[in-house]
């Protein structure tokens, strides 16, 4: 799904209707199937290949050992006012995930701002896709989580925190403007699809198991970790993402014996109209857009961007031209398909 990979493309409903089919038998109800798989697929679509349908492997593997319950469901576990708890039950994340994000929207227009925490959670996708959703409702949204350790501390070798991702969105004058990165510098994911098309990653994401700079995403495999981005502030960031969702959700700290794997979740929603008015708040946001883009472009005219525009690009050229995978990710997906009995049609490879 990189740009070096050549193959059959697939259309958005072509991948999520096999994605959908893959998920239902691993035992997903229908409802759950489809939600995951249009989750996955739409990281695609943005360009987030590390969150997309390669993760059915991961997820294969998580039901296998007993992390993912796929008939598991999220239920509200407590509300009060503008705070609220979702019991993800163990199942697929993206359906607590969601849940989470609407009692968000809803609390934060009756209260003006809300925070939902997520626990029992296993991996939610893109924390992007659930902070647009509440910029589209006319709210900021924010969302933390952390996951399990693989990145080293600043000045550190040894796996201490998860890749701890943040995302931050806001209304814009053409959509929502969304922040979204791991406090690590690169995703998990990314090494995976690296490594699946056997290239190297930039130098100073990842360390070997003897704390060697590495640019081999194998030598992460074997033991290595990753690297915070921006050395200290990164590094310090992820440090309080786990002491924020991770412990806030009760799931616990990545290094911690008794951490409970998948998201310990964090979201935040922030209704502009309670602090401001909406017209006078768009109408300012256009002209920030507007002069970010005449003003950062100076006289050489640069492509400046605001976050997000990136993705809707990609969404927009990958939704006309279809998608690539690589075909060892095909492969391993076949593979597993196999083994469950699902026919996933042109995805699959022999």
């Amino acid at each position: 799904m990189t740009g070096t990979v050549e193959g059959p493309r697939f259309g958005e409903d072509e991948l999520v209707g096999i994605a959908s089919d893959f998920l239902h038998a691993l035992g997903a109800p229908t409802s759950t199937a489809r939600l995951v798989a249009a989750s996955l697929v739409l990281s695609n679509l943005v360009g987030h290949d590390s969150h997309g349908i390669v993760r059915l492997v991961d997820y294969t593997q998580a039901v296998r050992r007993g992390q993912i319950r796929p008939d598991g469901g999220p239920r509200v576990e407590a509300a009060h006012g503008a705070v609220a708890i979702v019991d993800g039950g163990w199942g697929f994340g993206q359906p607590a995930a969601q849940l989470a994000t609407d009692l968000a929207v809803q609390a934060a227009s009756t209260s003006g701002v809300a925070a939902v925490a997520i626990s029992a959670c296993n991996h939610i996708g893109r924390l992007g896709e659930y902070v647009a959703t509440i910029a589209r409702a006319g709210h900021m949204g924010m969302a933390f989580c952390n996951s399990g350790p693989v990145v080293a501390p600043f000045g550190g070798v040894g796996r201490v925190m998860g890749t701890n991702p943040l995302a931050w969105a806001a209304p814009g004058p053409d959509g929502p403007v969304v922040l979204d990165f791991a406090t690590s510098k690169v995703a998990e994911g990314k090494l995976r699809i690296a490594l699946a098309d056997s290239r190297t990653v930039a130098p100073g994401c990842i360390i070997d198991r003897e704390g060697k700079a590495s640019v081999d995403p194998a030598d992460f495999y074997a033991g290595g970790a990753m690297l915070p981005f921006g050395d200290h502030k990164g590094s310090g960031m992820s440090m309080l993402i786990e002491l924020t969702a991770g412990l806030v959700s009760n799931m616990g700290a990545s290094c911690d014996p008794g951490y409970k794997n998948g998201n310990g979740t964090l979201i935040i929603a922030l209704d502009i109209g309670a602090f401001t008015g909406l017209p006078q708040y768009f109408e300012q946001a256009e002209t920030f857009a507007r002069q970010t883009k005449r003003i950062g472009g100076g006289p050489a005219h640069a492509d400046v961007m605001l976050p997000g525009e990136l993705e809707a690009r990609t969404l927009e050229t990958r939704r006309a031209g279809g998608l690539l995978v690589a075909y060892e990710i095909r492969r391993q997906i076949s593979e597993l398909a196999d083994e469950i009995g699902v026919d996933i049609g042109p995805l699959g490879v022999r």
